[in-house]
C-alpha cells in the first residue's frame, strides 16, 4: 500500500481577495457614561440659579410676579435693563465696585507678600509667635472687630470715602498664611545663589520670588477680588451715601415700601454684577495655567 504524499500548500495568488478579520465589538463602558451623566446633573444644579437669574433678567413684571413661575419668558424684555440704571446710578455703583475691590487687591497682594516673605525667609526672634498670631485671627469673625474699626475709621474722617473702605482691607491674615506656605516650598538656593551675587533681601525678593510665587499671587488676588466684589456688609455700613455705594449695597435700595422687590429688575442688576467677574477669570484663567506650567527652576 503506498502513501500518500501531502501536497504543500501554495500561497495565494496576489489577485485572490481575503476576507477582513471581524473587528471586536466596543464593549460599552457603563463606569463613564454613569461619571459622565452624574456630572451634567450636578453642573445643571450649580448652573441652575444663573440661569433662573439670566432668564428673569428679561421677564417682564406680569411674568416674574405670575403663579405657577414659568423658566422660560414667553415675551423677552429689556424693560429690566433700563430700569436698573434709571431707578439707580448704576455706572457710579460699578466704578465704586471697581475701585473697591481692584483697590483692596492690589494693597493686598503687596503687604501680604512683604509679610509672607519675612515669615517665610527671615530669620527673627519672635517670628514663629508672629504666625501663630496670625493664624490664630483666622478664627476671629470680621463681624467682631466691625464695631471698633468703625470707630477708627469714623475718628479719622473716612466714612463715605475710598479710604475707608479700602485701607481697612489691605491686609489679610489669610493672604498672608497662603503666600507665606508658598515661599517656604521654593527653594533656598534660589535665595543663596542671589546672595552670592551681591543681591539685596528686596532684590531677592523682586527679582527671584515674586516671579516665581505668580501662580499663588494670581489664586489669591481672584479670592481676594471676588470676596470684595461681593461683599454687602462692609459697604453697608462704611457708606451712608448712595453715591458712595457699590453693586451689592446699591440693589438694596431696589426694595420698596412693604419689602416689596422688582424681582426682574434685581436680577438684571446681579446679570451685569457678574459680568465683571466672569471677564476677569476668563482673562486670568490663561494667564494663570501658563503660569503653573512655567513656574520652576531654570
Amino acid at each position: 500500500m503506498s502513501a500518500t504524499l501531502e501536497r504543500p500548500q501554495t500561497a495565494s495568488p496576489r489577485g485572490t481577495r481575503r476576507h477582513p478579520r471581524p473587528r471586536p465589538k466596543r464593549r460599552i463602558d457603563v463606569t463613564r457614561w454613569l461619571f459622565f451623566g452624574a456630572f451634567l446633573v450636578v453642573t445643571l444644579a450649580i448652573m441652575l440659579p444663573i440661569i433662573i437669574i439670566v432668564l428673569t433678567a428679561f421677564k417682564p413684571v406680569a411674568e416674574v410676579n405670575a403663579y405657577p413661575p414659568t423658566l422660560l419668558p414667553a415675551e423677552w424684555t429689556f424693560d429690566n435693563f433700563t430700569r436698573i440704571f434709571s431707578d439707580l446710578p448704576f455706572l457710579r455703583l460699578i466704578g465704586n465696585s471697581i475701585v473697591f475691590a481692584g483697590g483692596v487687591t492690589v494693597l493686598a497682594l503687596v503687604f501680604d507678600s512683604l509679610a509672607a516673605y519675612a515669615l517665610a525667609r527671615l530669620d527673627f526672634r519672635g517670628s514663629n509667635v508672629l504666625l501663630i498670631v496670625i493664624i490664630a485671627s483666622l478664627m476671629i469673625p470680621f463681624q467682631a472687630t466691625l464695631i471698633p474699626i468703625y470707630q477708627l475709621v469714623s475718628d479719622l474722617g473716612w466714612v463715605n470715602t475710598f479710604w475707608g473702605l479700602i485701607l481697612p482691607r489691605a491686609a489679610d491674615a489669610f493672604g498672608i498664611f497662603f503666600l507665606r506656605q508658598f515661599f517656604v516650598s521654593l527653594p533656598r538656593d534660589l535665595d543663596n545663589a542671589a546672595r552670592i551675587d551681591g543681591a539685596s533681601e528686596w532684590r531677592i525678593f523682586r527679582s527671584v520670588i515674586l516671579p516665581n510665587a505668580v501662580p499663588a499671587l494670581l489664586t489669591l488676588a481672584i479670592f481676594t477680588f471676588v470676596n470684595n466684589w461681593n461683599d454687602l456688609l462692609w459697604p453697608l455700613v462704611f457708606t451712608t451715601e448712595s453715591e458712595m455705594g457699590t453693586i451689592t449695597s446699591g440693589l438694596t435700595l431696589l426694595t420698596g415700601p412693604g419689602g416689596i422687590i422688582p424681582q426682574g429688575v434685581m436680577m438684571a442688576g446681579s446679570l451685569i454684577a457678574v459680568l465683571p467677574l466672569a471677564i476677569m477669570f476668563l482673562l486670568v484663567q490663561r494667564r494663570f495655567i501658563e503660569s503653573v506650567a512655567s513656574t520652576g527652576l531654570k
